[in-house]
């Protein structure tokens, strides 16, 4: 009998309640970005769906309401790292960007490593074909210059580990 399975991959029941409640933010911050509805209304939708409550409810409202609050001056900090205009960016990957942006910001308890990489599976799940190289490039950017010292150790890290290779 082999004892070594393939590598499957990660089933619904597997995410985590962070994870889950990134997934739900997203949904609920494309209503806003394109049907402009009031974080208030979409809330009480988005609370209403099947699963939301595997979900951490702390962290999507964090979410849904940081980043509808605080959208100027997240839009502040993304805009001057795209190649192209913000109204050229998918709601989707905007969206991510807003969330990659705000966890960066106020989730300091979420590694930087953990808050790109969400987000880019956030991309890849719900975003254009190659939406998320393009949320990895920006919230690279953005998180050496918000996180400095972790970027900066986690650049070390990838450079020590090529030279192993």
């Amino acid at each position: 009998m082999n004892d070594q399975s393939p590598i499957k991959p990660r089933k619904a029941a597997d995410k985590s309640a962070r994870t889950r409640a990134r997934e739900f933010a997203l949904q609920a911050l494309y209503q806003h970005l394109v049907g402009r509805n009031t974080a208030s209304d979409i809330d009480t939708f988005t609370r209403d769906l099947s699963g939301f409550h595997k979900a951490d409810s702390a962290h999507y409202d964090a979410l849904l309401h940081g980043c509808v609050e605080q959208a100027d001056s997240l839009d502040a900090l993304i805009t001057p790292l795209l190649d192209r205009p913000m109204a050229e960016i998918s709601p989707i990957e905007h969206g991510v960007l807003w969330i990659g942006a705000y966890e960066l910001q106020h989730c300091l308890d979420v590694p930087l490593r953990v808050v790109i990489n969400e987000c880019v599976e956030l991309a890849k799940s719900f975003g254009g074909t190659d939406g998320h190289k393009y949320v990895n490039g920006v919230l690279h950017q953005l998180g050496a210059r918000l996180r400095p010292h972790e970027a900066a150790a986690a650049s070390a890290g990838a450079r020590k580990s090529s030279k192993a290779e």
